[in-house]
């Protein structure tokens, strides 16, 4: 049986197309996914994104247990600040790439929706006596308010100073009159919110209505997974399942800045230690199609090839992530290559339905918000 958010009859009524997805039915997009990329970019759009798990992480031995699971460095959190982290397998793979919420003197991690239970199970494992998980995700709503507008939009239906959060902030106060966590965080590059509270079906319509009429003078409308699935890529975001995965390690998907090497022991560190000290074989790229003779319709799509540029070509990796950007009117990826193709300027070429298109590496992000 597929799961359904609080927000699934909203859905219904707007007409969305709703497809199963991470366990939910879940709604992909409501009108076309570039009016809702261009609404998010531009003014304001409303994700649901309650389908991610969220788990509290209380005891004595919280920050230690953290600080040992995840890469990142849990000692530099304080109350009200956020951390993009990553659990990471023995052997360097991630289990998964999460936000780590410091509560004061207690946790909140939140995680991808596909790997909830691989996550929890993952974690109590290594538990200790003085550590207690909790899969709270079925108690919480949640909702991402992203774009330019999405301040002056949320701002009205909260005394609390939002205006004051800087990125990976959070504070705990009431939105439309519903004690939140509101976290000024997102994966759209755009300013934005997340916004953490109950469940409740009654609850979660009041704040969804509350929403969209304090963004009705932005041109406030909801944005579906599709959207999301084309902002993050614009910025160059991971998604798990197809940038990073059990099969990758955090260094050459490029998510070194996340990784402490040197703040001490903690799961997957000697590996990515060997693999540091060895050189990267591969490491993650971004690449726009640069090809006048194919460029309004080569889409590059997760799972085709990356070639060298000239004769003969070869294969030197493969794409990860693929997209028409909005924004940029051309086709953009991301994908794995062979490291001496990975310096930004290098000519490539993208299999695309077969036929070498040609590519350039770029940096991340695709554009700069």
């Amino acid at each position: 049986m597929l799961k359904r958010t609080p927000f699934y009859t909203i859905h219904q009524a707007l007409g969305a197309r709703i497809v199963p997805f991470a366990g939910f039915e879940m709604p992909v997009q409501y009108t076309s996914i570039i009016e809702e990329h261009l609404r998010v970019r531009n003014a304001v759009g409303v994700f649901d994104v309650s389908h991610m798990g969220e788990f509290y992480v209380d005891g004595a031995g919280a920050e230690a247990f953290l600080q040992r699971m995840t890469v990142n460095d849990v000692t530099k959190l304080f109350n009200g600040r956020v951390q993009y982290s990553a659990l990471l397998y023995d052997d360097g793979g991630i289990v998964d790439d999460l936000l780590v919420y410091d509560l004061g003197g207690r946790y909140m991690l939140v995680v991808n929706a596909s790997n909830k239970d691989k996550d929890f199970n993952w974690l109590v494992s290594h538990a200790g006596y003085d550590v207690e998980i909790r899969d709270a995700s079925d108690d919480v709503a949640l909702l991402a308010v992203q774009g330019p507008k999405s301040l002056a939009t949320l701002q009205k239906l909260t005394t609390d100073d939002i205006a004051s959060l800087n990125y990976y902030h959070f504070l705990r106060g009431r939105v439309a009159g519903a004690e939140a966590i509101i976290s000024r965080t997102g994966y759209t590059g755009e300013l934005g919110f997340e916004i953490y509270f109950d469940a409740n079906e009654g609850t979660a319509a009041a704040v969804w209505n509350a929403v969209m009429d304090a963004g009705k003078e932005f041109g406030i409308g909801p944005a579906g997974l599709g959207a999301r699935d084309t902002l993050r890529l614009e910025m160059g975001y991971c998604l798990y399942g197809n940038d990073i995965d059990q099969t990758t390690h955090p260094l050459e998907a490029g998510l070194g800045w996340i990784t402490k090497l040197n703040k001490g022991d903690f799961t997957g560190r000697e590996a990515l230690l060997k693999a540091h000290n060895q050189g990267l074989s591969r490491a993650m790229i971004g690449f726009v199609v640069d090809d006048p003779d194919h460029g309004s319709k080569a889409f590059p799509r997760h799972g085709y090839d990356l070639l060298s540029a000239g004769t003969p070509r070869e294969k030197i990796g493969h794409i990860t992530s693929g997209t028409f950007s909005p924004l940029l009117q051309r086709g953009i990826g991301m994908g794995y290559v062979s490291s001496k193709y990975a310096e930004p300027g290098t000519e490539i070429a993208a299999s695309i339905r077969g036929i070498p298109v040609r590519a350039r590496v770029v940096k991340f992000p695709f554009v700069n918000r």
